[in-house]
């Protein structure tokens, strides 16, 4: 480390994720080290603290560093914290799809999409259950410049609908086992727009902002004139060389940028509990390229 260097910070792969040793989050962290936090996540996009141990009162607090917390709709909040999502799977359950099975970015059908999110391990099975995140700046830095040029001039329309409306993926899964309470209501309908091409308030670097969870399509064509593309740029940002993996450990912390980075939660684990907790950090609106 250099001497202006307080943490231990270590790359786990080669475009994203790091993890940052030798802090503990249930203390009070100085301001210069929090800065150093925030350096990093700007940095790495994802970062992991393992060996944590943390009440939901310490998990809210580290979180709102970052800034202020939101409430999740559609899913029941944790037992007096309303700010903290269980992301539960129980043994029972045999669903094709878990929550957060699907690349996204959280939360990107809100009008005001989050900051980012802080995922606490509670369960954790002995093997499966991983989570993988991709770098949504090196899926736009390799793209070509004329389809770059075409990209910042368009925007999506973003909703939860195919999640969480009336025939949603994740309401309806058809397992009497499943252990979220996930429920759907008006807000489910909603559409937000846009870019696709996003500028990082923090960062000033350009990121695709398009995910195959809640992107329905361009704003100004249908649905069909769309998926051409659309398809396209999703398996194109999910390539493995923008990805790291991360295997969860109890006590484990994951802190990611939702304004740069997609996440896919691995449903590998039929026959084992897993629970994580989950903060959501307010962001601001997505500003195109100007």
């Amino acid at each position: 480390m250099s001497q202006t260097q307080i943490l231990d910070i270590q790359p786990i792969a080669g475009t994203i994720g790091a993890e940052i040793r030798g802090v503990d989050l249930a203390a009070p962290l100085p301001d210069a080290v929090f800065a150093e936090i925030e350096a990093a996540l700007h940095e790495h996009l994802v970062i992991f603290f393992r060996d944590q141990q943390l009440t939901p009162a310490q998990h809210k607090a580290f979180s709102a560093r970052f800034g202020p917390l939101l409430e999740v709709p559609f899913v029941r909040a944790l037992p007096g914290h309303p700010e903290i999502l269980p992301v539960m799977k129980g043994r029972e359950e045999k669903t094709k799809r878990n929550f957060g099975g699907l690349w996204h970015s959280d939360m990107s059908y809100a009008e005001i999409p989050p900051l980012g999110s802080a995922l606490y391990a509670r369960v954790i099975p002995p093997y499966g259950g991983d989570t993988m995140w991709t770098n949504m700046y090196r899926a736009y830095d390799a793209l070509s410049d004329t389809l770059k040029s075409v990209l910042e001039g368009l925007h999506a329309v973003h909703s939860p609908v195919r999640s969480y409306g009336a025939n949603g993926a994740v309401v309806n899964n058809g397992d009497p086992a499943h252990k979220m309470d996930v429920r759907t209501d008006e807000r489910a309908m909603r559409e937000a727009v846009h870019p696709v091409v996003r500028v990082h308030p923090a960062t000033g670097r350009k990121a695709l902002y398009v995910n195959s969870t809640y992107t329905l399509r361009f704003d100004g064509m249908s649905e069909e004139e769309s998926a051409p593309l659309l398809q396209y740029l999703h398996q194109h940002a999910a390539r493995p060389e923008f990805t790291c993996r991360f295997r969860w450990t109890p006590g484990a912390l994951a802190v990611w940028d939702n304004r740069c980075t997609q996440h896919l939660a691995m449903n590998d684990y039929d026959g084992f509990d897993r629970e994580l907790h989950r903060t959501t950090i307010a962001g601001t609106r997505p500003v195109g390229v100007a």
